[in-house]
């Protein structure tokens, strides 16, 4: 029978009266650090970026999903405490790790700033503790590296503290799903840990939904992740199928899509983008890597997604070839450098990809992006953002939409630019007129 101690901290939860601190206020936590505050918790946002916590002391955010007429008002009356100090979390009953994890060149998973937010909560340990884990990694991580190093401290799990997985499921720019309404995954380490987390997150998310421990809770997220990188990698496929075939894959893909069971349409890019669909999947893979498992429907998606920024050139090649030009010396304009639409993360762009490429081959390439004002090239160099204009659509000898930004006119795009190669499928309702529209 575990101990009274989490009858009492779900009492302090429902009560409101259990402070919460939020390790990594970035795009998933300053989100949940809000969404707590406004369900009446303080809560205490720590970060080690001075410059990300001197802005927040403004009430200024530097999070898109996070407007400032939502933050201001919960720093003013420090229901959101933002700081850099880690003996707050003395103080605490909830601990909630949010920081990232990127892979290593060698696509190993780099677990270094959990490992160095846990060395930190470790030195804070005290009974009726709740420490949980949002930022994404392989399954067994919560057991087989936090859990040890908190029990260094001679406290139990699940009678002294308590320790759950939770994944994030943040989609930056979705004006349907946020923090409040997305349905939440918990698994706790025991019993007693899963409902405790549960209760906790109830008090911020309408729907809760607890599973057997953490490791599953960390398999639910990569299983997600990898279900869109293998689609998404299936889809980039039928594109490079129907190219050959000599097929529209954006009208076989709407007309599949019209089947109303069995089928699901995912669209084709140039390539995948972002802070968890690039890279998620190779957790997994890693992971069974030591099992000596291969995971291989991953490793295929990751060689297809990973080729397309080198299709998309290829492509670019031809579309100038038609106009008896070469890619040296040509100039060239990028719509949008986002991983996706709507938002300014270049985060494993494949915009950035078809930049370089084109670079390197020669081409004098400019780009424009609403949200992203200037991006920075791995081994140096940066680019800024030119205006959208008329002159610069048509001094282009080739416009590039690589991210369909909903703030784009494309029939200005199309009417201004002598060629458009279209990779999302854009400029679908624009009438092309003079102006020669190419798709992926």
């Amino acid at each position: 029978m575990e101990g009274r101690g989490a009858e009492d901290l779900i009492e302090h939860i429902r009560a409101r009266q259990a402070t919460v601190a939020v390790i990594g206020i970035g795009y998933v936590g300053l989100p949940l650090a809000c969404e707590f505050a406004r369900a009446g918790f303080t809560v205490h946002g720590i970060d080690v970026d001075e410059s990300k916590i001197g802005g927040l002391k403004q009430g200024r955010s530097h999070v898109r999903d996070v407007g400032d007429d939502v933050l201001a008002p919960l720093i003013e009356t420090k229901a959101v405490l933002p700081g850099s100090d880690f003996s707050v979390l003395a103080g605490c009953q909830v601990v909630i790790i949010c920081v990232p994890t990127p892979l290593r060149k060698t696509r190993d998973p780099d677990i270094s700033y959990i490992v160095s937010a846990v060395d930190e909560i470790a030195r804070y340990l005290h009974p009726g503790l709740l420490v949980v884990l949002e930022s994404t990694t392989y399954p067994g991580t919560t057991e087989e590296v936090i859990l040890p190093k908190l029990a260094t401290t001679g406290l139990k799990v699940g009678r002294d503290f308590f320790l759950a997985f939770s994944p994030e499921r943040v989609d930056p720019g979705n004006e349907r799903f946020h923090t409040r309404n997305t349905p939440k995954i918990v698994g706790g380490v025991t019993a007693d840990c899963t409902r405790v987390a549960r209760t906790l997150y109830e008090m911020a998310i309408d729907h809760v939904i607890p599973v057997s421990g953490t490791r599953a809770a960390e398999m639910v997220k990569l299983l997600e992740n990898t279900f869109r990188s293998v689609n998404i990698g299936l889809v980039n496929e039928v594109a490079l199928m129907c190219d050959r075939l000599g097929l529209d894959v954006w009208e076989v893909i709407d007309a599949a899509a019209t089947k109303p069971f069995g089928f699901m349409p995912f669209y084709p890019g140039p390539g995948l983008g972002g802070h968890c669909i690039p890279i998620d999947p190779h957790y997994l893979s890693w992971k069974l890597k030591t099992l000596n498992y291969t995971a291989r429907f991953i490793e295929l998606a990751a060689e297809v997604n990973g080729q397309m920024p080198q299709y998309v050139v290829g492509k670019v090649v031809d579309a100038l070839n038609d106009q008896r030009k070469s890619v040296r010396g040509a100039r060239l304009l990028i719509l949008g450098v986002a991983y996706k639409k709507d938002v300014g993360d270049v985060r494993e762009s494949p915009a950035l990809d078809v930049i370089k490429l084109l670079t390197d081959r020669g081409a004098d390439v400019r780009y424009n992006d609403p949200y992203a004002g200037e991006v920075a090239f791995e081994g140096g160099g940066r680019h800024r953002s030119v205006s959208l204009n008329r002159e610069e659509l048509e001094a282009a000898d080739l416009v590039i939409i690589l991210t369909n930004h909903a703030s784009y006119d494309y029939e200005f795009i199309v009417t201004h630019s002598a060629c458009v190669l279209d990779t999302r499928n854009a400029t679908r309702m624009v009438a092309t007129g003079r102006t020669k529209i190419r798709r992926l």
